[in-house]
Order: structure tokens, then sequence, then C-alpha cells
């Protein structure tokens, strides 16, 4: 907190300070209101009942955020304020989301080659070319953080999807310091669940608000494949006037079967779709 009050005094504009407590259960409220009582109002402070979650933390922090600007942190000491004057001057030049890139980084290195590997893959993914996605440094116009849908693990992509909402998106290395407090939880596990999390934002990005598109279309295909199939079996059979049961028959029996339950899938989640609060827009500028 001394580093950020240092960095933002040199820059003379007011700011606010919002801390979120995830449950935590080492002292760490206990440190927070001290902090509170030294600096005074520009500190805010939100304990969470119980461990919800990274996402489920900044969802709150960006909700209760007031400023037009808005920077993340982690509180593992590993981030350096010093960064933040290049942050919000990247954002004046016309950038709505800037990234912070470790780009020298002081994990090891069951950390690092993971996350090596999962950036390149979810930049191909998304569209996105950065080299590190799940930095918890970054820097928002309030109208990007704000319109973000952040819940589950989709902290680790917020880059990505303000892209794909239309914001520019940058990034810029960031000093990175070694942790003093605590373990990473981060490694291969975590990296495999973390591109199936993409390839789940990937399906929903495309067919959410048409899913009849996606299921429609397996099952069309299957049921066209099959109909052929037993078409061909049935003009043999109209010819010859014999018919015997074969493999490739009951697999196209099967295939029609399927396809008019995928076909049914997708009438049912169009169903849903319609039933449930859609986001249908991001608003990126307002003038009242």
């Amino acid at each position: 907190m001394n580093q950020i009050h240092e960095v933002m005094g040199s820059l003379e504009c007011e700011y606010e300070v919002l801390f979120v407590d995830d449950g935590s259960t080492d002292g760490s409220f206990g440190v927070l209101q001290q902090l509170r009582n030294q600096f005074g109002n520009i500190i805010r402070i939100y304990r969470l009942s119980n461990n919800c979650g990274k996402s489920a933390a900044l969802s709150l922090g960006i909700k209760e955020a007031s400023g037009e600007i808005i920077i993340t942190m982690d509180a593992d000491l590993q981030d350096d304020p010093v960064a933040i004057p290049e942050m919000l001057k990247k954002i004046d030049e016309g950038w709505d989301v800037v990234n912070g890139w470790k780009k020298k980084r002081y994990d090891p290195i069951t950390f690092t080659l993971p996350s090596k590997i999962w950036n390149f893959a979810t930049s191909i993914l998304s569209g996105v070319k950065l080299h590190d996605f799940n930095c918890g440094f970054k820097a928002y116009r309030a109208e990007a953080a704000k319109s973000l849908d952040i819940y589950g693990d989709r902290h680790r992509y917020l880059p990505a999807l303000a892209f794909w909402d239309g914001f520019r998106v940058t990034e810029i290395p960031v000093p990175h310091h070694a942790r003093k407090y605590g373990k990473s939880k981060y490694g291969f596990g975590k990296f495999f669940n973390g591109l199936m999390d993409m390839m789940t934002l990937l399906f929903l990005r495309r067919y959410l608000k048409s899913p009849l598109h996606f299921f429609g279309l397996i099952g069309f295909v299957l049921i066209m494949i099959g109909g052929t199939v037993l078409g061909y079996f049935g003009i043999e059979w109209a010819i010859s006037g014999a018919m015997r049961v074969r493999p490739l028959m009951v697999l196209s029996l099967g295939a029609i079967i399927v396809g008019i339950q995928f076909l049914s899938f997708g009438f049912l989640a169009e169903m849903l779709i319609n039933m449930a609060p859609k986001k249908l827009y991001t608003i990126r500028e307002k003038i009242e």
C-alpha cells in the first residue's frame, strides 16, 4: 500500500484502493483494517463470507469501483505499482485494456512452462496476441471492465472477453518480484483446465445466441447420412424383393435416431436461451 500511495501521489490524481478479502483465515482482514486506519477513506474493504475464488473477488471489486480507470492487482506482492503510470499512458493513447506482461518472472519452471504453453494456445484460439493472459496486473477503462461477465475461471480470459466485446487490448512489460508469502497453485493440472475453459468460451461465443446452428448441423448431417444409406437399402429391397439386416443398416438407423436427438437438443437449447436474460450488446460510450 505504501508503494501504491507513493506512485499515485506522484501522479497528483484522485484515487481509491479497494481490497477484497476472499474469505481469508490468516489475519488478512485485520491487516486491512490497520491500513484503513492509516490511510483513511481512500481505502475501502470488502470481506467475503467464504472463499469464492478470484473471479468473484474481481467481479465485486470492479462493480464497486467508482473511477474512470480501474487497475487490478494481486495481493501476493509480486506486482509492482511502479508500472501504473505506463499503464495510464497507454489508456490515454486510446487503449481500453492494458494487460501486464511478466516478461522476466521469478517462478519455478513447473509454473512458467505450462503458463507459456497455455498463453501460446490461448493467443491462437482467442485471436488476441498477448504473452501473459493470466497476469492479474491490468488497467481498464471503467466501461470495458464493467461490461465483463466474470464468474467461474473467467478471470484468466478477461482480455479475450473484452476484445470479443469490441474493446482495444494491448500489453506492456511489468516488473515482477519473487513470491515472498504463500504458494502458487498453478501447474499442469490447471493448464489443461484452462484450455478446456477456453474451448467452452469459444463455443459459447459462437453458438450461445443460436445453439440450434451447432446441434442442428450435426443432427442434419447424421439424418442425411443415415437416410441416404437406408434409402439405398430400400431401393435394393424394392428391386430384388429380398432384404436381410446388415450392420450398416443398423448403424444408419442409429445415425438417424442420434440426429433427431441432436435436433431436439438444439430446439431445447433455443427455448432455454429465449427464456433466460441475454446480454445483447455492450455500451462503449454514453453521453447524456
